[in-house]
């Protein structure tokens, strides 16, 4: 009988020593109650309470948490029916406002994020809920944040992963883009091709600008080579006349040999002549020329035997 009141006595005394020493982990918090009211509450290490009347309440996870939001159908603005779901990212500051100012903390917050979610997209159409998401993350984070404060929580992030209209909008849609990149294409195209033309009637109009300018400057170079030949020609000419007027035969003969050489080659160079064939000897050539040049002495012999005139004097 003693050794089993000794035994009752050691187990007690165990159960004692537990309830008496308690140690908290890191990352948590527990709230000390006193026969069922909360009186403070103990951090992470070795902690003492007196059994019976002290004892722990909550143990409170104090690192930062994350939580999946489900998937749910959300009617955009323009009625269109979409899934979204998400995951939220908060933290608890405040160990004692979280475990006795709300009931089921994180069903409160699931249910708070997933109501402020169809409040958001359920503003917006299905096109900007699409490429809004950032602003729709802003607005349900704001909002939740707010709601958890007196719950001692703080909302760091909350993200919406996707967001799945139906699937036959969305075979609607992607006819849609490709008709709009098709349009779009199709107009780069003709401005490209309309680019090119322009570019080439550009091109073809300095050508014919070049050209024109071209062909007056050979036109004018041509008519400057006439010229400047036909004064040649003249001076030559004068200077023939000038020495046959002062008697010297020779400069005739010359100047007619050659000429009947420059029309002679002419006419062999011609690109319809491929063989010429002519009599032509050099003492008729020789004979011609002696005839003229008689002639010519005729002239000036006639020239000299004339009176000369009779100046008037004044």
């Amino acid at each position: 009988m003693a050794v089993f009141l000794a035994l009752i006595l050691l187990l007690a005394g165990v159960i004692l020593l537990f309830k008496t020493v308690r140690m908290v982990p890191q990352g948590y918090e527990w709230t000390v109650e006193r026969f069922g009211k909360y009186t403070h509450t103990m951090g992470p290490g070795l902690h003492f309470l007196m059994p019976i009347m002290y004892g722990v309440g909550r143990k409170i996870n104090m690192m930062e948490q994350v939580m999946d939001v489900p998937s749910q159908d959300v009617i955009t603005k323009d009625n269109a029916v979409v899934k979204v779901d998400g995951v939220v990212y908060f933290q608890v500051l405040d160990a004692a406002k979280a475990a006795y100012e709300v009931a089921q903390l994180e069903v409160a917050i699931l249910n708070l994020v997933m109501t402020n979610i169809r409040t958001a997209i359920g503003s917006m159409d299905l096109d900007e809920s699409l490429s809004k998401r950032d602003e729709i993350n802003t607005k349900v984070l704001h909002a939740v944040d707010e709601a958890t404060h007196p719950w001692g929580i703080k909302v760091n992030r909350i993200e919406l992963k996707d967001i799945q209209p139906p699937r036959d909008l969305v075979d609607s849609m992607a006819r849609q883009m490709k008709a709009e990149r098709e349009k779009r294409a199709n107009i780069l195209e003709a401005e490209g091709l309309r680019q090119s033309q322009i570019l080439r009637a550009e091109g073809e109009k300095q050508s014919a600008i070049l050209s024109a300018e071209g062909d007056k400057e050979a036109a004018f170079r041509q008519a400057e080579a006439r010229e400047r030949l036909a004064e040649a020609e003249a001076k030559a000419t004068q200077m023939v006349s000038d020495a046959i007027s002062s008697g010297n035969v020779q400069a005739i003969n010359y100047f007619i040999a050659q000429k009947y050489i420059e029309a002679f080659k002419s006419l062999a160079e011609a690109p319809n002549q491929k063989f010429v064939m002519m009599p032509m000897e050099s003492a008729g050539i020789i004979g011609s020329i002696g005839g003229i040049a008689e002639l010519a002495k005729e002239a000036m012999e006639r020239q000299a035997a004339r009176p000369p005139a009779i100046k008037q004097g004044g």
